[in-house]
């Protein structure tokens, strides 16, 4: 996609350096992070500078590529086991995370260039798969459709096109009229923060409403599918996404509206049995409490929005069940949302 006329990938490696879009900075600011070292990209991770399933996945596995080539001779082995496991506990719902640097590390018993060369080729696929996402998608959607998504699963979300926006920047490139209600997406508000910003950025209509005013819209008959993207989903079908999904898809249900997940297939977990064997990410309670934008200097600071001396708890993540979901649009096509049409799709 592209960002005042110049294409950007949301990650990408130069040299020894991971290079990613900061997305904590976003809307008020675009500025390109530089992680020069894997424990720098763990952080990255970790703090969201590069968040999204297919995003955290590349960045992923750029950063076991980094912990190969920074190895040293003596201790090499130890070295790149524990930045495997310390890459792997930076988001631990994100399926794409696993799956890509199990890709990484083993290119890397072969050689460093290997798990280099194996990194680029995940990214790669990444932006392909997110394209299929994107075509597939767009069979679903008619022209004047009006979708509701949660949580930014945009191109931000993957290298470029993304899951759950991909299907809606393919219809407009085939010339469809489509509106998009972007969810808020508390406590972060990556979807007021980052679909709206580049919803916007892609000249298609939209508008933000707060999180709880979804099934308000459902019930007057204002929403014609709902599209998500997905962090991790289990064998029977049951799916892993940002907070409130679970809300989303129950309203969904009752007032007859088509529920979409994308993801591409390695976001698949067929040794998790359902979503109860999913581990849901716990994050700090400071993106409760606190909200960051700028002054009227146009300084970015973060804000107490909430109780002094109130705690909070802030699950990144609920398990929505396979019951919900009218299907899971891959880079394959659409997938029925149970054991048996899962594994036909795999075998």
């Amino acid at each position: 996609m592209k960002v005042k006329g110049k294409h950007y990938r949301t990650v990408w490696m130069e040299g020894t350096s991971v290079f990613m879009i900061d997305q904590t900075l976003l809307p008020f600011e675009f500025e390109i992070f530089e992680a020069k070292t894997c424990k720098e990209s763990c952080l990255a991770i970790k703090t969201m500078i590069t968040r999204g399933a297919g995003a955290i996945g590349a960045a992923a596995g750029f950063a076991m590529a980094q912990a190969f080539m920074e190895a040293p001779a003596n201790g090499f082995e130890k070295y790149v086991l524990d930045a495997k496991k310390e890459i792997e506990s930076t988001r631990p719902t994100a399926r794409n995370l696993f799956f890509a640097v199990d890709r990484v590390f083993r290119a890397g018993q072969r050689s460093v260039e290997k798990a280099l060369q194996e990194a680029r080729v995940l990214a790669d696929e990444n932006i392909e798969e997110a394209r299929m996402i994107g075509e597939f998608g767009n069979e679903l959607i008619e022209d004047g459709f009006m979708i509701e998504t949660h949580c930014n699963a945009g191109w931000l979300g993957f290298v470029d096109w993304g899951s759950a926006l991909a299907p809606v920047y393919y219809a407009k490139n085939k010339g469809k009229s489509v509106f998009v209600y972007v969810d808020e997406t508390r406590p972060r508000s990556q979807g007021a923060r980052l679909t709206a910003w580049e919803l916007k950025n892609e000249n298609i209509e939209h508008v933000i409403i707060p999180d709880n005013a979804g099934a308000f819209y459902m019930s007057q008959g204002k929403v014609d599918m709902m599209i998500t993207g997905a962090d991790r989903i289990a064998a029977n079908g049951d799916v892993a996404n940002k907070i409130g999904t679970l809300e989303k898809a129950i309203v969904a249900k009752e007032y007859g509206v088509p529920f979409y997940v994308a993801a591409p297939l390695s976001t698949f977990d067929r040794e998790c049995m359902t979503g109860d064997d999913i581990e849901i990410e716990q994050r700090d309670e400071k993106e409760v409490l606190y909200q960051s934008g700028p002054d009227e200097k146009e300084i970015l600071r973060n804000i107490l929005v909430c109780n002094p001396g109130s705690a909070a708890l802030n699950p990144a993540f609920d398990v929505t069940p396979a019951k919900y979901i009218t299907g899971i649009i891959t880079e394959e096509g659409i997938i029925k949302p149970d054991k048996e049409a899962i594994n036909k799709f795999f075998y």
